[in-house]
C-alpha cells in the first residue's frame, strides 16, 4: 500500500491545538492579530500584493548576483514569460507603488503587509522554503523621522508581544557618491589577504564587497578589525542625516548599538541600515531588518528615484523567539455553548437552536452524530464551554432542556421558549 502524501520539506501545517513541532493556529493569528492592531495605531495602511511575480523584477529588486536569485528562487516559465514565487516584499511592493501613482496620493505612503515567501534553500531552524514575512514600509520621503518611525513601529510590535533581550543594531551606508570610495578601499585592505577568506567571501570580494562586512567566520571578522570603516568615507549631509536618526532614538527611549560592520550588500540601498537580533533563537539571530533604499525605484525601471525606508520580519523566527523566551501564548477559544442531543427529534431541535445562538454571535458547537451522552460530555470539556444544553427526546415532549453550567456544575431545567433568550442575555 502507498504512503500518503507529506508536507513538503520546509514547509509546515498550521493546526488547531497543534504540538510541535508544528505551529498551534491559535498563537498565529494571535501574533497576526498583535501586528495588525500596532500597525494600524502608527497609521499604516495594508497592502497585498500577488505571490507570483514578474522573474525580472525580483531579479532586479534583489540583485542578479546576490545567493537568493542564482541558487534560491523557485521559477518557472510560461510562454515568453518568466516567473518566480516571491522571495520578499520590498520590491513588489515598490512595484505596486508605481504600477498604482500611488506618489500622487496626499501625504508619504505608510504601507504594512503580512504574507508567504518562498526560497529553494536548505531548511534549517529559522530558514524554511515557504516562510511567512511582515513588514513596513514609508515611501515618498527621505527624512530621518521616516527611518526612526518605521524603527519606532518594528519596535513597538515586539514589545507588545513582551518580547524582551532583543538588541538593536544601526549603521550608516552613505549616498551613492561617497560609498564607492569606501568600496575601493575595503578591496585594497582585503586584497592582500585573499587567501585567508573562505571561497564565499573570495567570491564577494570581486563581485560584492560590502557583503564579507557581514561575515559570520571568526577568523574574517578578526580580520576586519582593523578593515576601514564606511563612517571615515560618508560626506556630511549623510553624517548629519544618521546623527539625526540617532538623536531620534534617544528620544523615543529605543537602545541601540552601533556596528560599523552592518551593511546591505546592495547598490540600491543608501543611509540608514539596521537589524534587531535576538539570541534565543540561535544561529539564525535576526528577527528583522531593514534599511533605507531610495535607489530601488530606478534599478526596477523608474525613471527617477522613490525615497524610501522600510523593515522586513520573519514571522517563524519571532514565534520561535516567543517560544524561547516561555511567553505564553493563548490557547483555542472556548466554546460559549455546547450542544448534547440524545436522539434524533433532539438532533434537530438541538441544530435549529445551534443555528439561532450562532446568529446572535455565540459560539456554539455540537457532535453531528449520535453518541453516548459520557462521549458527548467528554466532548464538551475539551471544548471548555460554559453552558452544555442537553436535549433528550423524552424532555422534549415537555418541552424542556437541561442546561448545565460548567463553571459551578449547577443544572436545571429551563423551558424551550425561553432557553434560547436566556443564553443569549446570560452570555452576550
Amino acid at each position: 500500500m502507498k504512503g500518503t502524501f507529506q508536507t513538503i520539506e520546509g514547509t509546515s501545517d498550521l493546526l488547531s491545538g497543534a504540538q510541535r513541532p508544528l505551529v498551534r493556529i491559535e498563537v498565529w493569528r494571535h501574533v497576526e492579530h498583535v501586528i495588525h492592531t500596532v500597525m494600524h495605531r502608527h497609521g499604516f495602511a495594508e497592502i497585498r500584493t500577488p505571490v507570483l511575480e514578474p522573474t525580472g523584477l525580483v531579479a532586479r529588486g534583489i540583485g542578479e548576483l546576490t545567493d537568493i536569485v542564482s541558487k534560491e528562487m523557485f521559477t518557472f516559465e510560461r510562454g515568453d514569460t518568466s516567473y518566480v514565487l516571491r522571495p520578499e516584499l520590498t520590491a513588489p511592493i515598490m512595484r505596486a507603488y508605481l504600477q498604482h501613482h500611488m506618489e500622487q496620493k496626499p501625504g508619504v505612503q505608510r504601507l504594512y503587509y503580512i504574507g508567504p515567501c518562498f526560497r529553494a534553500e536548505r531548511p534549517q531552524k529559522g530558514r524554511y522554503r515557504q516562510f511567512h514575512q511582515f513588514g513596513a514600509e514609508i515611501i515618498g520621503t527621505d527624512d530621518p523621522r521616516a527611518d526612526a518611525e518605521v524603527i519606532a513601529v518594528m519596535m513597538d510590535i515586539y514589545r507588545t508581544l513582551e518580547l524582551t533581550k532583543t538588541q538593536l543594531r544601526i549603521n550608516t551606508l552613505g549616498d551613492a557618491e561617497t560609498r564607492p570610495r569606501f568600496r575601493k578601499a575595503l578591496v585594497k585592505y582585503l586584497t592582500p589577504h585573499r587567501e585567508a577568506l573562505t571561497k564565499i567571501s573570495r567570491e564577494r570580494l570581486s563581485r560584492n564587497p560590502l557583503r564579507i562586512l557581514d561575515t559570520k567566520v571568526e577568523a574574517e571578522r578578526v580580520l576586519l578589525e582593523d578593515a576601514p570603516r564606511l563612517l571615515d568615507y560618508i560626506d556630511e549631509d549623510s553624517r548629519g542625516s544618521y546623527e539625526a536618526l540617532k538623536g531620534l532614538l534617544q528620544s523615543l527611549s529605543i537602545s541601540f548599538v552601533e556596528d560599523p560592520m552592518l551593511v546591505r550588500g546592495l547598490d540600491y540601498y543608501t543611509q540608514t541600515a539596521f537589524e534587531l537580533e535576538h539570541a534565543g533563537i540561535g544561529a539564525q539571530s535576526a528577527l528583522a531588518g531593514g534599511g533605507r533604499y531610495d535607489l530601488l525605484a530606478p534599478a526596477i525601471g523608474a525613471s527617477h528615484p522613490v525615497p524610501a525606508v522600510g523593515f522586513a520580519a520573519g514571522m517563524e523566527r519571532l514565534i520561535l523567539a516567543l517560544e524561547a523566551s516561555e511567553l505564553l501564548m493563548p490557547e483555542e477559544h472556548p466554546f460559549d455553548v455546547w450542544m448534547i442531543a440524545l436522539g434524533e427529534t433532539a438532533g434537530r431541535e438541538a441544530f435549529l437552536l445551534l443555528q439561532t445562538l450562532r446568529a446572535a454571535g455565540l459560539r456554539v458547537g455540537m457532535e453531528l452524530g449520535y453518541r453516548s451522552m459520557k462521549a458527548q460530555m467528554r466532548l464538551a470539556n475539551r471544548a471548555s464551554a460554559q453552558q452544555v444544553v442537553i436535549l433528550a427526546d423524552r424532555e422534549l415532549e415537555a418541552e424542556l432542556a437541561t442546561v448545565k453550567d460548567m463553571g459551578t456544575g449547577e443544572q436545571s431545567m429551563v423551558p424551550l421558549a425561553r432557553l434560547a433568550d436566556n443564553l443569549i442575555k446570560k452570555l452576550n
